[in-house]
């Protein structure tokens, strides 16, 4: 399966001449996600390197998601490119100061394309699971009113049947969590399935011109919602630099403390 070729002798070059090597071997079929991949005694002559070199490679490797090691099992290539992603995606909003406000808009641009095309190749999973995340019971609570809303757009991205969309909306979707939750605490769920309701049922009755409107409102609504708090978040920011701190002294004319 692997043929022996030389790497480079530093640990950083083997582990990056060791990420080639695996996206030819992906890229040949060879290597499959979620597949073993052979022991370290083999791998390593294989390279023409170390098994400690190797070693430092795989690690580097399983940090950034690509690999996963199990103990007394063997090391396995990443079951799908999420966990690949999510780290990185995370680092560039924080670098960029890339705000939820940024990751709505980009929604909005996308999003209710994405739901007219999945009204166009849903399947009838496709249907079945977003028609799951409308019936959590309202006594489920927050967090599971988040992953229901997560799952919903989820569904819709799968049904889409566009793989770049789907991994890029689903990691966009996830970065918003906080977002939703605060969302969440301004309006009820019921609110939200308002919105909801009338995507899925544009979708399941095959009209995308109506899934793509329903989607605009849906996503209008929601921005609307997030400029709320964030005005919000301004004035209780702008109230907490006028109110004087408690417990601090005061002082009255002539720069003496007032009693």
């Amino acid at each position: 399966m692997l043929t022996s070729i030389p790497l480079p002798a530093d640990k950083d070059g083997v582990t990056n001449q060791l990420i080639a090597r695996m996206k030819l071997l992906i890229s040949r079929g060879v290597l499959t996600p979620g597949s073993k991949l052979p022991p370290e005694r083999e791998l390593a002559p294989a390279f023409g390197v170390s098994r400690s070199s190797l070693r430092h490679a795989l690690k580097a490797m399983e940090i950034m998601g690509v690999l996963t090691q199990r103990v007394g099992d063997g090391t396995y290539l990443a079951a799908d490119a999420g966990a690949i992603l999510q780290e990185p995606f995370e680092l560039m909003m924080l670098m960029d100061g890339i705000t939820p406000s940024d990751l709505l808009e980009t929604r909005l641009i996308v999003e209710p394309e994405l739901a007219a095309r999945a009204a166009e190749r849903a399947s009838s999973e496709d249907l079945r699971a977003m028609s799951r995340t409308l019936t959590v019971p309202r006594r489920a609570g927050q967090a599971a009113f988040i992953e229901a809303d997560i799952a919903f757009h989820r569904a819709i991205f799968e049904a889409a049947r566009n793989p770049v969309c789907t991994r890029m909306f689903s990691l966009i979707h996830r970065a918003m969590a906080n977002s939703i939750g605060l969302t969440a605490q301004e309006v009820d769920w019921e609110h939200t399935l308002e919105f909801h309701r009338p995507v899925f049922a544009a979708i399941e009755k095959r009209r995308p011109v109506d899934a793509r409107l329903a989607m605009i409102a849906h996503l209008s609504d929601a921005r609307s919602i997030l400029e709320r708090l964030s005005e919000k978040s301004r004035r209780v920011d702008l109230a907490s630099f006028v109110t004087p701190v408690e417990g601090q002294a005061r002082k009255g004319r002539g720069g003496r403390q007032s009693r």
